[in-house]
């Protein structure tokens, strides 16, 4: 019998395809001695519903699934067809995985007790941001937030469980489904990105230890609400202008945050004077893209304070955000200091 030593084939016939998504989370395993492959196998979970509800958002259009469902979520907003798929989706993965004891989703009213007694996780989730694009084929996404319980496995689950600052997360991530369907994801080490390959199947490693620029020339805002807008805000924009700075609006917040994290910008939803809270979620967006952010050494407030150190008081509690390139972060605060400070004087 010959044997011979394997040796990686190096010609153009046998090109490398990356690193896939299962391979890189058992890499990265050893990050995390205590959870014992949970949190990696949680990670899959949510890698799989995601592939599932890129087919669906695929074929949207063929399949009469776009356009509204006829009803509307606990946040008053009438829901898409696609937003029920989704949810339904990922809540099955995830119950079905056996490492989520609890779900708080943007479409329900109510914490989903998963019934899950050796669950170590709550999980967090918008399963499909920016629905209302969907029939013009415009990029959407989903976003989540991962915990680790705080009451004793086993217990029934309580308050504490749910209602925790955004420090404590161990994971969070976000699914973009575009012109290519990417995940991005943190564990607390640095921010990953990978991108799906339909034929294979597979999210392949893309975008590595990806690092927000410092300062950027982009801006995204709903500016139809200016009027709605402080003075100070009002003030930062008029400065973006004189600097002509690109203005870019998707009005999918992951698919804005995205091209700001690789290309260096802010995203801004503000409080109004309509919506003094602003409009996003704290427990499953804002905290959820502001750990991201931090990881990828950008910065996220609500224009008074850090994101992640905010104490949750409702499970679907609003915020106002502010998140992206740190110069521009702290510029748009500084402006709002300043007519503040004009103000009581």
């Amino acid at each position: 019998m010959k044997i011979k030593q394997y040796t990686p084939d190096k010609s153009g016939l046998a090109y490398s395809v990356g690193v896939t998504l299962d391979r890189f989370i058992k890499i990265k395993q050893e990050d995390f001695p205590f959870a014992s492959g949970e949190l990696s196998q949680l990670l899959r979970d949510i890698a799989l519903a995601s592939k599932i509800v890129n087919r669906e958002t695929n074929r949207a259009g063929l399949a009469n699934i776009g356009g509204a469902f006829g009803q509307t979520n606990v946040q008053g907003e009438e829901q898409q067809k696609l937003d029920v798929i989704a949810n339904i989706r990922f809540m099955r993965a995830l119950s079905k995985g056996g490492e989520v004891c609890a779900i708080v989703s943007e479409e329900d009213d109510e914490v989903i007790d998963l019934q899950n007694k050796s669950g170590k996780y709550v999980v967090a989730i918008d399963p499909l941001d920016g629905s209302s694009n969907i029939d013009v084929n415009i990029s959407i996404g989903t976003i989540f937030s991962i915990y680790r319980r705080v009451t004793p496995v086993g217990s029934p689950i309580q308050i504490e469980d749910i209602m925790q600052a955004g420090a404590n997360q161990v994971a969070s991530g976000y699914v973009l489904y575009g012109s290519s369907t990417m995940l991005v994801y943190t564990t607390g080490h640095g921010v990953n990105g990978f991108t799906y390959e339909p034929s294979l199947g597979e999210f392949f490693l893309s975008h590595p230890d990806m690092k927000a620029p410092k300062d950027g020339k982009i801006y995204s805002i709903n500016e139809g609400a200016y009027n709605h807008f402080d003075d100070g805000l009002k003030s930062y924009i008029t400065e973006c202008k004189k600097r002509e700075y690109s203005a870019r609006y998707i009005g999918s917040l992951v698919a804005d945050f995205h091209r700001n994290l690789l290309k260096g910008g802010i995203y801004i939803y503000p409080g109004t004077n309509k919506a003094p809270n602003g409009k996003l979620r704290l427990l499953y967006e804002a905290n959820a893209l502001a750990f991201i952010a931090e990881q990828a050494g950008a910065k996220a407030t609500d224009g008074k304070q850090r994101i992640l150190e905010i104490e949750p008081s409702s499970l679907h509690q609003r915020t106002p955000l502010y998140i992206g390139s740190n110069v521009m972060v702290d510029e748009v605060e500084f402006f709002q200091k300043k007519a503040l400070s004009t103000v009581t004087q």
